[in-house]
């Protein structure tokens, strides 16, 4: 094709075809800049292509980890409320002056097991963290959406802060217990079979006398607890929204790409 065209330049300045050569030379030089914008064109049709195969991409892996944060939340709220409920039965058992021995030591064993533990929350932030190390937030070109992925995790950033207020508050409380009683005697899955045995009334008894310690502790946890379990209901909400958000946005693009 380029030896085509040569001939016939050769030819027109042979024959002294000036006018016709001057009208082929901008024929020319307009058939290659037409080359040039198709060219690009197609290069640009592909990068876009690519982007948004990308967007896609990011936004279903967002849903995905954020409806498996929900199943997390879920979760820890239960676990929390079962936590909750193991710290009245002690401080119900506490109370009763009619109690067992049996029942009040079942009670400490119960709240040392599960009762004096914190707060664990850990959300999947993977893909957003994918997005701003690399740079590829910027994929996603409609803004308010952007915002609102940023916002989103800094409120999951906001929540475990939260939470470490509260365990730092707690923390030098929550070691009177064990540097002040012999809590740990009641921990029977981890730790009572390193103490003297003793009668459950012997144990019994010494939870009496103990009883401002360990009813202290239990109120620090059970707050911890209610305050938890009252944040994570609110992020569970928020993150709902938030998937509902992403799965329209996720919607209209494969509308757009219909069409």
């Amino acid at each position: 094709m380029i030896k085509f065209f040569r001939k016939i330049r050769q030819n027109m300045i042979k024959e002294n075809k000036a006018s016709k050569y001057l009208l082929y030379a901008i024929g020319e030089i307009f058939l290659v800049v037409i080359g040039i914008l198709i060219a690009l064109q197609i290069n640009n049709w592909n990068e876009n292509r690519k982007m948004n195969h990308q967007k896609n991409s990011y936004l279903k892996r967002l849903i995905q980890e954020n409806k498996e944060d929900l199943v997390t939340f879920t979760n820890e709220i239960e676990r929390l409320q079962n936590n909750n409920t193991i710290i009245v039965n002690l401080s119900n058992a506490f109370k009763d002056k009619n109690c067992s021995d049996s029942l009040l030591v079942k009670s400490a064993n119960n709240y040392l097991i599960f009762g004096t533990l914190y707060p664990t929350v850990i959300p999947s932030t993977s893909t957003f963290e994918d997005l701003s190390n690399t740079g590829n937030l910027s994929v996603i070109k409609n803004t308010e959406l952007r915002d609102q992925i940023v916002s989103h995790y800094k409120n999951y950033e906001f929540m475990k802060w939260t939470f470490k207020i509260d365990s730092d508050w707690a923390i030098p409380i929550d070691a009177a217990l064990f540097t002040d009683t012999d809590a740990l005697r009641f921990d029977s899955n981890k730790t009572s079979f390193l103490f003297p045995d003793a009668s459950i009334e012997m144990q019994a008894k010494e939870l009496r006398e103990e009883q401002a310690i360990y009813t202290r502790n239990a109120a620090i946890h059970y707050w911890i607890n209610d305050h938890s379990i009252n944040y994570l209901k609110k992020v569970k909400e928020e993150t709902l929204d938030f998937i509902g958000l992403l799965e329209k946005a996720n919607k209209n693009e494969r509308l757009t790409k219909n069409d």
